[in-house]
Formats: structure tokens, C-alpha cells, sequence
């Protein structure tokens, strides 16, 4: 393919934002080369500015459950755009977008409407220190929680240790209260509440791991974080910025039957506007300002154009109630396929996926399945770079590093899936 005005577009980039993009995950890195510059995107595809058309796994990293430029989406923007743009007051698309929420997430009876995953993220963990009055956060290794200072951390020396930071700018007091332990690790969860359990405000993780991969939570780990928690009076958050109404029209805590105390949102509740939510139990959502002294506040919260494509996205999804047996289907179908070619090529590799969330993992030689930071990391790098870019040279575009997530999308129809599985075929082949 032809992509010499995406490159040029992006030369220029460079000279204006740092590294010619305006988040690192779409820089290339992890596979080398330049980006895709793209122009426009319907249903399942998206079309670069050199006119290549491309089967899209990114989906904008998740957000476009019902496909790109949905027409009930677009057609509810539309109407948004001409009532204006923001307000910086009260709507009733707020009410309407909330209510839609609590019905839809177990664990929510107050949710309270940001503008990213990090603002939701950063909000749920002072909401847990400012409700319980303590200080330590358990994050997970191999979990992202957004950029906020005090998650960008990396281990100390020992299984679970306060952390460091690992990233310039985020200082060591920061970091300082921050508990890091492996990822899926019930016995490193139990140790660790049994030497602190009294100085954890709360837990926040990830039910269904995106950003080291699709790695399900598996349902003992998530147990004994509900278990811990309430054993020690810590706040249990659940992260489902990703998997949020993308494994089940309740989240992940739907599909595994664990019901957190707060949860945060984002992704698939702006359907690809920006947006972001924060909510819990009654008591606990109460301790936010203005009637609680736990202070948050957000200028475009609840924005008008955000509320409008959410609420046509969770629409649409509550008019069909097999939404997501058939987005299983449409993905398993994917997976397996993907697993088959593998093996007819010899190449080995473990496709986990759940919901509409996939990861093909190159396995290193010593691991059979990815369940963990550990075994995410010692994947074959190159190995799927090479397959990248076999499959983007054919019109399938993947999520650009072996550490990130796959989506499927309602207008993934079969063919489209049969079509991707030859691609990979030929893919695996060629390597």
C-alpha cells in the first residue's frame, strides 16, 4: 500500500507536537515506522489520506461499539450541535445519560460525569482516601489507570512494595502511597492486606487487564479483592474504563458477579466523544462536593455533545437484548479463527478474549497462556510487529503494540471476521 501521504503528514508533525502525536499509544513504537494519518471512518473500516481502506481492531481504542459515525449517534450529535456546544450549567441529557448508566452497572446508585478515563480514575482514588481517611492505594502491575501521579509507578524490590515513580515529573511522595502487587496473585492480595489492610483506603483494578493485553481478572483474584476490601474497611474500585458495557451490558462485574464499591467509566459511555464517569454506592458518591468535602470539578463535565453520543450509544445497545451474545460471538469467531491459522502456520500464540476484547499474544517458549505483567512481557515483540504490518499491508489494521487490546464492534459482520482470519493466515505464514 501506498502511504506516502500519511508519512509526510506525520514529518510534519513531528515538528510541531512532540513526537507527532498527541498520545504516545499512536506513535508506532512498539511496532517502528510511521503512523497512519487517517481522513474518515464508517462501520467497521476507517480510510487513510491516501485512500486505503482498512478493517479497524482499534475501534479509537475501544469507544465505537456500534461502529464508526453510527447514524443514531450522528443523528443525535447533529440535533446536539444546534442546541450548542456547552453550557456550563445543569441539562437534562445529564440526568438522562446518568440514569442510563445506574441502570446498566451493578455497583452504581450516584455516578458523577467527567471528561476522561484519567479525571474518572484520578476522582474514584481521593474519593477513596477522602471516604475511608487513609492514605495507601493497591495498585496492579501491568494495569493502566490513565496518567494520573500517583499510579505512574513501577516496583520496588519485593512482591508488593511502596512504589517508585517511573516517569520524570512524578515525584517519590507521590508514589509514596502506592502499594504495587502482581496482577491475578491471590496469595500477594492476601499477604498484603495482612501486614496494612488498616492503612488501605482502596484497591483499584482493572477486572479485565487492557494494557498489557486482553488478561482477564480471573474470578478467585477478583473475589478476594471484594473479600479483602470488606474485610478491611478499603474501598473496592473497579476500573472498567475499557471493558466498561464492552464485556457485558454491566461491565465487567456483570460477567463475573462481583459488585464493586465504586467503578469508573469511559470509553463506550461518550460513544467516541470524550468523556468520563465515577460512581458508587449512595454514601460514598455523597462524600463528593457539593455535598461532601471530597472535591472535584470539571468545567466541560456532562458537556452537551459527550451526553448526546452517549446516550444514543447505551440506546442502542438497551434496544437489543442480544447486543452481546452476538458481540461474543462476532469475537470468539474472531479468536478462534485467529488461534487456528496459528497453529496450521506453527506459530504459537494464545488469543484471550472476552466480550467484545481480544489480544493475539506471540507466546514466548516457556509460557502457554498470558495471565499476568510477567508472561505479557516476555511475548515476541518482533515477531508481532512483522505480523502488524503483513496485516496493515492487507488492510487490517491492529492496535499498534503486542500490549494493547483489540476491539469488535457490532458492524463486524462474518465476512468481515472470515476476511481477517485469511489475512492472518497468510500473515502467519509469511512469518
Amino acid at each position: 500500500m501506498n502511504r506516502e501521504k500519511s508519512r509526510q503528514i506525520f514529518e510534519k508533525a513531528t515538528t510541531l507536537i512532540p513526537g507527532g502525536v498527541n498520545s504516545p499509544a499512536r506513535a508506532f513504537g512498539g511496532v517502528g515506522g510511521s503512523p497512519v494519518v487517517f481522513e474518515s471512518a464508517k462501520g467497521a473500516y476507517m480510510t487513510d489520506v491516501d485512500g486505503n481502506r482498512y478493517i479497524d481492531y482499534v475501534l479509537s481504542w475501544g469507544p465505537m461499539i456500534l461502529g464508526h459515525a453510527d447514524p443514531r449517534v450522528c443523528d443525535a450529535l447533529r440535533k446536539a450541535v444546534e442546541r450548542g456546544t456547552s453550557f456550563g450549567a445543569p441539562t437534562l441529557a445529564e440526568n438522562t445519560l446518568a440514569e442510563l448508566i445506574i441502570k446498566f452497572v451493578p455497583s452504581v446508585e450516584k455516578v458523577r460525569l467527567v471528561n476522561s478515563g484519567t479525571e474518572a480514575t484520578m476522582s474514584a482514588i481521593r474519593l477513596a482516601r477522602g471516604y475511608t481517611g487513609r492514605d495507601k492505594i493497591i495498585k496492579f502491575v501491568g494495569c493502566y489507570h490513565g496518567h494520573v501521579d500517583s499510579l505512574l509507578v513501577a516496583a520496588g524490590s519485593a512482591a508488593a512494595t511502596l512504589s517508585v515513580p517511573n516517569s520524570p515529573g512524578v515525584t517519590p511522595g507521590c508514589a509514596a502511597d502506592t502499594i504495587l502487587v502482581e496482577y491475578n496473585d491471590v496469595a500477594a492480595v492476601r499477604e498484603t492486606f495482612a501486614q496494612r489492610g488498616s492503612e488501605i483506603a482502596g484497591v483499584i483494578v482493572e477486572p479485565v487487564g487492557g494494557n498489557m493485553g486482553c488478561v482477564p481478572g480471573s474470578r478467585e483474584f477478583l473475589q478476594t479483592l471484594r473479600d479483602e476490601t470488606k474485610k478491611a474497611g478499603s474501598i473496592l474500585i473497579f476500573d472498567e474504563v475499557m471493558s466498561g458495557f464492552r464485556v457485558a451490558k454491566g461491565g465487567a462485574q456483570e460477567y463475573y458477579g462481583i459488585t464493586p464499591d465504586v467503578t469508573t467509566l469511559g470509553k463506550v459511555v461518550g460513544g467516541g466523544l470524550p468523556v468520563g464517569a465515577y460512581g458508587g454506592r449512595k454514601e460514598i458518591m455523597d462524600a463528593v462536593t457539593p455535598v461532601g468535602k471530597v472535591y472535584q470539578a470539571g468545567t466541560l463535565s456532562g458537556n452537551p455533545l459527550a451526553t448526546a453520543a452517549g446516550i444514543a450509544t447505551l440506546a442502542a445497545i438497551d434496544d437489543d437484548p442480544d447486543f452481546y451474545v452476538k458481540l461474543d460471538r462476532t469475537t470468539t469467531r474472531l479468536a478462534d479463527g485467529i488461534q487456528r491459522a496459528a497453529s496450521d502456520a506453527g506459530v504459537k500464540v494464545a488469543v484471550p478474549h472476552i466480550g467484545g476484547m481480544s489480544t493475539i499474544f506471540f507466546l514466548s517458549e516457556q509460557d502457554d497462556a498470558v495471565v499476568d505483567w510477567p508472561s505479557s512481557s516476555r511475548c515476541d515483540k518482533a515477531r508481532f510487529a512483522k505480523f502488524f504490518w503483513n496485516l496493515l499491508d492487507q488492510g487490517v489494521y491492529l492496535p499498534c503494540s503486542q500490549f494493547e487490546t483489540m476491539f469488535t464492534s457490532s458492524a463486524h459482520d462474518d465476512a468481515i471476521i472470515d476476511e481477517t482470519i485469511d489475512c492472518a493466515a497468510r500473515a502467519f505464514k509469511a512469518l
